[in-house]
């Protein structure tokens, strides 16, 4: 397990939420203070807002890349070109290796069902929260 990797899965171990735990293991180059990070990702646990889409992990790890890669200007379509590039490369990575980017479908879950799990540690989200970071790690580092 790499350090951002780990860093992602103990993150969530904590009781960050996904996109927390996985924006937080790149606290120290997104520029953003831990505050900001918890407080801009806060709303983006369970596939967003509790409501099983787009996984958090995933929402993280396209946040990450977007402080890191993102462009600025809204002229620059060559920045706009590579980070959109850069994001389909994480999204289809992390389907590959974890077979959807949908919460819902990677808890095994209807989207919206929100059941009460036994324990944080039985569902897949510290080992998708590993994974996300890790893939990005891979393609920025």
């Amino acid at each position: 397990m790499s350090e951002r990797g780990e860093a992602a899965y103990n993150n969530f171990l904590k009781g960050y939420n996904c996109a927390q735990a996985v924006l937080l293991a790149f606290s120290d180059v997104t520029g953003l203070d831990k505050e900001t990070t918890l407080r801009i990702t806060s709303g983006y646990g369970g596939g967003i807002g509790r409501t099983r889409s787009v996984c958090g992990t995933v929402n993280g790890m396209v946040m990450a890349a977007n402080m890191i890669c993102g462009c600025v200007s809204p002229s620059d379509s060559i920045g706009k070109q590579r980070i959109n590039a850069l994001v389909q490369e994480l999204l289809e990575e992390f389907k590959k290796q974890n077979g959807s980017i949908i919460c819902a479908e990677l808890l095994g879950l209807k989207p919206m069902e929100n059941p009460e799990f036994a324990g944080r540690k039985k569902r897949p989200c510290p080992l998708l929260c590993k994974d996300a970071a890790e893939i990005l790690e891979k393609h920025l580092m």
